[in-house]
């Protein structure tokens, strides 16, 4: 793992939030919460709003704007009942001025506004009766009126940590801030007309208009680019230290030709393609790292199997690693077979193996006489031993941490080399993340489905119409065919969802008059398999489902996909979702159903999930979904990729700043490409940059 280095100019910056003036052993953990553990983190937490103060008087006062008022107190109202507000009125110049608390000690604000005396006000205007009113204002002194901000910035607070206090701190960690040679090329910040990074950093902090806290701001887009350019520094040195390290040279033999001989189809162009990328870093001699995107159909096993089948030909092992036991033994059962006519030996590993299983597959993977394993978190354990593991196959990759693939690469053989990694993903990903979350990998992306797959034909129906859905439903069951019912995503409690499902399975029940399964994410495993397999070998017509169940069985015979309350649901989930039928040669069809109740007046949908459900009905392009659904969400966790090592941004948002990611991308590859080591006097500053921005080593030291 590459190690950032901190200069010493940086001390000051990633010494703990403690050793701020102010942060004592009370609110210590609130502001590690809010910011981090760092003095950077508060210098980097951006203020969320402003609050501009106008001068104002009774008279003139504008309603819903932050006035500033020179006032006197005239008298305190008591509330006469509990609950009722705390009033008092103030007078100014030119009328009255009341100001509302709700809660709180009338003693208190006794004290605070006595009688006579001269104090400043602030707060949002209200207006009651056509008389001036602000609830929970500002109260400043005489003595405090001198300093009081027209602008001031809001930051994000929590119980017992105020905005105001989190400025303070800000500007504490702010002074903190050292000034440091510039790392940009000076042609691009002339072009782009932003500042030196600690003039950023110190604009950033006192914004003078709404505008300023835009990330089109030119001060957030610098900021941002230093952050982007630090993390695409940083894949780009991971991808050319795993370039450098020699892995085993894997070529195809009579067992990959055996294998495509017993394929019951021809590669498309794509996937002949995608064959052919991962062969040819297979055979270099140094460590593979490839990313195999592909919709649900696409055909991403069969390369995976030919990958597999060259490793074993060359002498090698391999692990091919799936998120859940279902999908793994799925996995086992259509590539076991496949594998034998090639003469490769598989052995199937999960958590649910008995003693005596696990016991005789551990041994053949010692000794070498199993080839290819495949299996779930169970292939990483501790007690797995390969003899001579080559490639590390990952599906779904996105279920797992990076941790977790980390630890199936290391149980590999020293004396052969590095582990290759080919990690796949049905989730199709867009460019900008994949920029973001594997710029360190190579792409290899399959766009056609293999030959036979038929379009699966989407309809969107409000909810009132789930009768004559029924009805259709049973002809088409009547017939032969099965299909999928989704289940409402009322919120989020299983238990709520899963009520709603076996509600769901008891009406359709009675209605269809036909077998109908269950299952949810509550089941037992073996119990969930079972009903798994009973569909998937056509015992079970009709199969319905909660939001949280792994619907990853492969029934080319299902042909019907029922998703009440679609609105709901994001996009990329809806296509993955239907990505689960249209996997035969029979037409299939995906019903949306949206709204809120079985029967009423159509109801009116949100711009948003209008647009959501539209694209879907559309169009079948994953990889046009997913930039949509991307474009949607905006930025942020759109696939949930946080937890497997998406980049929490500070300062950068991939969608606004797309084209500074871009710029990024390839403005890393011209600096490492003329300045690999970073020894130049231009790579000392850029090696500062990477240690201000490194997340990942917030408590490491420095050299």
């Amino acid at each position: 793992m590459l190690q950032v280095m901190r200069p010493q100019i940086l001390f000051p910056l990633f010494a703990e939030v403690s050793s701020l003036k102010g942060v004592g052993p009370k609110i210590l953990p609130l502001v590690q919460k809010l910011a981090g553990p760092l003095v950077r983190d508060v210098a980097f937490l951006s203020p969320s709003g402003l609050i501009i103060r106008r001068p104002m008087t009774a008279v003139d006062a504008v309603e819903g704007h932050v006035g500033l008022f020179e006032i006197v107190i005239d008298r305190l109202i008591v509330p006469g009942k509990p609950g009722a507000p705390i009033k008092v009125r103030a007078i100014d110049e030119t009328g009255f001025v009341h100001l509302i608390w709700f809660g709180g000690s009338a003693q208190h604000i006794d004290r605070l506004l006595p009688k006579g005396q001269k104090r400043w006000v602030s707060g949002k205007v209200e207006r009651f009766n056509n008389e001036v009113q602000i609830v929970h204002p500002d109260i400043f002194t005489p003595e405090q009126a001198v300093d009081i901000p027209a602008v001031e910035p809001v930051y994000p607070a929590t119980q017992g940590l105020t905005s105001r206090v989190v400025r303070k701190l800000a500007q504490a960690a702010l002074a903190q801030a050292p000034d440091l040679a510039e790392w940009q090329d000076p042609a691009w910040l002339a072009k782009m007309r932003w500042p030196s990074w600690r003039d950023a950093l110190k604009a950033l902090h006192a914004p003078s208009s709404e505008p300023d806290l835009l990330p089109e701001a030119p001060i957030r887009q610098r900021l941002a680019y230093d952050e982007l350019l630090a993390h695409q520094l940083a894949l780009a040195r991971r991808r050319r230290t795993r370039k450098i390290t020699p892995a085993p040279r894997i070529m195809p033999g009579d067992a990959s030709a055996r294998l495509l001989d017993a394929l019951p189809f021809s590669l498309t162009g794509a996937q002949a393609q995608a064959v052919q990328e991962i062969r040819r870093d297979l055979a270099a001699g140094e460590q593979m790292g490839r990313l195999l995107q592909g919709d649900v159909g696409s055909g991403k096993t069969a390369v995976a199997a030919l990958a597999l089948v060259d490793t074993a030909a060359s002498g090698f092992q391999s692990a091919l690693m799936a998120p859940t036991e279902i999908l793994a033994r799925q996995h086992y059962q259509k590539l076991a077979p496949l594998l034998e006519t090639a003469g490769i030996s598989t052995i199937l590993l999960t958590g649910r193996d008995t003693p005596a299983e696990r016991r005789e597959r551990l041994a053949a993977l010692a000794a070498g006489d199993a080839q290819v394993a495949i299996g779930t978190h169970a292939l990483f354990q501790d007690a797995v031993r390969f003899d001579r593991l080559a490639l590390a196959v990952i599906d779904e990759q996105h279920r797992f941490g990076v941790n977790e693939r980390q630890r199936l690469q290391a149980k590999g053989n020293p004396r052969t080399g590095g582990v290759h990694l080919l990690t796949m993903s049905a989730t199709p990903i867009p460019r900008t993340l994949e920029l973001t979350q594997y710029g360190e990998l190579e792409v290899s992306r399959l766009t056609e489905k293999p030959p036979g797959r038929t379009p699966v034909t989407t309809a969107v129906l409000p909810q009132a119409r789930i009768g004559e859905v029924a009805k259709r439903l049973k002809a088409a069951l009547d017939s032969g065919a099965q299909a999928y019912w989704i289940c409402p995503l009322v919120a989020e409690s299983e238990s709520i969802d899963l009520a709603a499902a076996e509600a769901r399975a008891a009406d359709l029940r009675r209605i269809l008059k036909v077998e109908v399964g269950l299952a949810h994410g509550q089941m037992p495993g073996a119990e969930r398999e079972a009903v798994m397999a009973d569909f998937a070998d056509g015992r079970l017509p009709l199969l319905v489902a909660t939001t949280v169940v792994e619907v990853g069985v492969d029934v080319p015979n299902a042909t019907i996909m029922v998703i009440e309350h679609a609105d709901r649901f994001g996009l990329a989930q809806l296509h993955q979702l239907r990505g689960r039928v249209g996997r035969g040669a029979k037409a299939s069809a995906c019903i949306l159903l949206y709204g809120g109740s079985d029967t009423g007046q159509e109801p009116s949908l949100g711009e948003t999930a209008r647009v959501r459900l539209e694209t879907l009905r559309r169009t079948e392009d994953g990889f046009e979904i997913a930039e949509e659904d991307f474009r949607l969400r905006g930025g942020g966790d759109p696939l949930g990729l946080k937890q497997s090592g998406f980049p929490a941004y500070r300062f950068a948002d991939p969608i606004r700043h797309r084209s500074l990611l871009l710029a990024a991308s390839d403005d890393a590859r011209l600096i490492l490409g003329r300045d690999p080591d970073l020894v130049s006097e231009r790579g000392s500053t850029i090696r500062v940059l990477e240690a201000l921005f490194d997340w990942k080593n917030d408590r490491s030291g420095a050299d």
